[in-house]
């Protein structure tokens, strides 16, 4: 089988089992789900699996950046000083996705984690981005991350979305490049601030917009092999997918929504190694 192919292949099963995922049998442990994010953390820092073993399956398998590689030769295995984490937690899925800022590795790195119903982890899979991916400077992007903390905190149920609603808007935002009407669909809210890479269009001002910059040219390649983490009471939801019109590169976006309107959004863009170009 071509390695493409499989690629691919192993994309197409992963993002079937993300969007269709069952509830757990059991109720979902966000202990351990806690614990697994730590531990990942943990990891990631000493770059070494050892702090993994205790919650991963005996099956569980590594993705990075869109490949479906051995653990031991990603960017697991290299040591960061971590300056920033942030994790959010899906209680209907089992799942986490950790936000991660490694200035001086320098890495910003996006990292869902899925759980089987007894809490262990089935898979990590990690968007890992570098010198040479899209508008990357991890200096630039942990000031954004760091200036924006007070405003990702946990929301009261009278500003909560549901399920659904999360994921629409997410979907909606990433079918702007192939569908002229997906603007439409988005539920903009003001102020709305974005972080793409390191570009990022907030002023602290109350008017600003995620608008700025949306694509004017509907007719570009899809954004495919979506999965997705959503966390209700963040209002959150991490969508992993191919950015087929930009290299297919390997790419991360993570939507917040607050009473329903689109708040912050946050990109992480790798492209397979080589510098990203449209």
């Amino acid at each position: 089988m071509a390695p493409l192919f499989d690629k691919y292949l192993h994309l197409a099963l992963l993002v079937t089992a993300a969007k269709a995922a069952p509830v757990p049998q059991a109720p979902c442990d966000l202990v351990a789900l806690e614990q697994a994010a730590d531990a990942y953390i943990a990891a990631q820092t000493a770059g070494s699996l050892v702090p993994l073993q205790s919650v991963i399956s005996t099956s569980w398998t590594y993705m990075e950046n869109n490949k479906n590689i051995s653990a031991s030769t990603g960017v697991l295995m290299t040591a960061l000083d971590i300056d920033h984490r942030r994790t959010n937690y899906d209680l209907v899925t089992c799942a986490t996705y950790t936000e991660v800022v490694a200035a001086s590795g320098p890495y910003v790195i996006g990292t869902q984690i899925r759980h089987d119903t007894e809490g262990l982890v089935t898979s990590i899979d990690t968007i890992a981005s570098t010198t040479g991916s899209w508008l990357f400077n991890a200096t630039k992007t942990l000031q954004y991350v760091q200036s924006e903390d007070p405003g990702w905190t946990p929301l009261p149920v009278s500003a909560q979305s549901t399920r659904e609603v999360i994921q629409t808007a997410g979907d909606a935002y990433l079918d702007m490049w192939s569908d002229a009407h997906a603007h439409e669909r988005v539920p903009w809210g003001t102020p709305c601030v974005r972080l793409e890479g390191s570009a990022y269009t907030g002023k602290g001002a109350a008017n600003d917009s995620c608008q700025p910059g949306i694509p004017s040219n509907h007719s570009q390649a899809p954004n495919t092999h979506r999965r997705y983490i959503i966390d209700q009471e963040m209002g959150s939801v991490s969508v992993f997918c191919v950015w087929e019109h930009m290299m297919n590169a390997a790419d991360s976006h993570e939507f917040r929504l607050e009473k329903g309107k689109l708040r912050y959004v946050h990109t992480i863009t790798e492209c397979g190694g080589k510098t990203c170009k449209l």
